[in-house]
């Protein structure tokens, strides 16, 4: 008996031990991130992870250098192009004006726009444009549509741009200084409208045959900040998302339009499977944990970007590189990677 009895303490103990072993090993993100972002196959990471959980730091590497010419390394407060990500601080520019009366998502552009040259303009809703259901070609506003406003998906930069028009008349700012009060209130001290005297960290274009071009001025203009290019460090996206995402910045009704959607797309970082689009934000409500965020890529600019959200734990994952692979199938890898590793950690449990 006595025997037993120390067999079934033992067994016990390792199966404590072992369980232990096999939690601590579950949620050792930061050592499988540490390890992911030094690897150089299929290709390199050059730029700043960040994890951020109830406002507090969980995760902050910089790793690579903000200029491969002159080989000064990057740093975790260091600027980059948000790329895309900046369609979610117009689209919650709008909503703000919405809110106000100026503005209404259903109303063809029209009304605000009346000389708009464009016979378009007098069926497409901002709605429309904000979740990229207007019909328009990414980067032509002299195409003919290419599909009934409202019916298809079909991403749209310019139509971001269009957007911006409307934001600006409606609210009588320029976008430059509705952006700069919108960082300020969200104590994004570290993010700017773009412009001359702004540090920008260097963006990269990594070629198929594995030789990169150092960008040294962006080609972005103002008509493709609206969708496509402000400048902001990866903890300050961290405030952005403490903001929106827990009512800083939109009313609860405003807030609910941005992230509900009406229409689906597929994008090889979130699933192979179609998920919403709602106002400049991805939605994946298909998965086993809520997922709010969106991409930013742009080859000749040289940045990668990902933004994400769990509202259930409050957690963003948070990735810039100032590289952009001319080799589509291996752009996004390590944002890929980081994303499984954390959505396979208990950190969002």
């Amino acid at each position: 008996m006595k025997q037993l009895f120390k067999l079934l303490f033992f067994t016990t103990v390792m199966l404590v031990t072992s369980c232990k072993a096999s939690q601590k090993e579950k949620d050792n993100y930061s050592t499988k991130i540490d390890s992911l972002i030094q690897a150089t196959v299929p290709r390199n990471f050059n730029g700043v992870v960040y994890i951020q959980q109830n406002g507090k730091e969980k995760y902050a590497k910089a790793y690579g250098y903000s200029n491969f010419d002159t080989k000064v390394a990057l740093k975790i407060n260091d600027n980059f192009s948000t790329m895309s990500i900046a369609k979610q601080f117009t689209a919650a520019l709008i909503l703000q004006q919405v809110e106000k009366g100026t503005i209404d998502l259903n109303t063809p552009i029209r009304k605000y726009l009346p000389d708009f040259k464009y016979a378009w303009a007098d069926t497409i809703t901002v709605h429309q444009l904000l979740n990229n259901t207007s019909g328009l070609y990414s980067e032509n506003l002299d195409k003919p549509l290419k599909f009934e406003p409202g019916t298809a998906f079909s991403y749209s930069n310019i139509g971001y741009y269009v957007a911006g028009l409307v934001l600006e008349k409606q609210s009588g700012k320029s976008f430059e200084s509705l952006v700069t009060a919108l960082f300020k209130s969200c104590g994004m001290n570290n993010s700017y409208y773009p412009n001359k005297s702004t540090l920008l960290t260097k963006g990269h274009t990594i070629k198929k045959d594995g030789t990169y071009k150092l960008n040294e001025n962006s080609d972005f203009d103002p008509e493709n900040y609206f969708g496509s290019h402000l400048i902001v460090t990866a903890p300050d996206l961290a405030k952005w998302n403490e903001q929106i995402h827990n009512g800083k910045v939109l009313e609860p009704a405003t807030y609910k339009m941005m992230t509900s959607y009406t229409i689906t797309d597929q994008h090889q970082l979130f699933s192979e499977d179609p998920i919403g689009y709602g106002y400049g934000l991805r939605i994946n409500d298909k998965d086993k944990i809520y997922e709010i965020g969106h991409t930013g890529f742009h080859p000749s600019e040289g940045f990668t970007a990902v933004n994400l959200y769990y509202p259930q734990t409050k957690t963003s994952v948070i990735i810039m590189e100032n590289v952009a692979n001319e080799n589509f199938d291996i752009a996004y890898y390590f944002e890929q990677e980081i994303r499984t590793i954390v959505k396979q950690s208990n950190l969002l449990k």
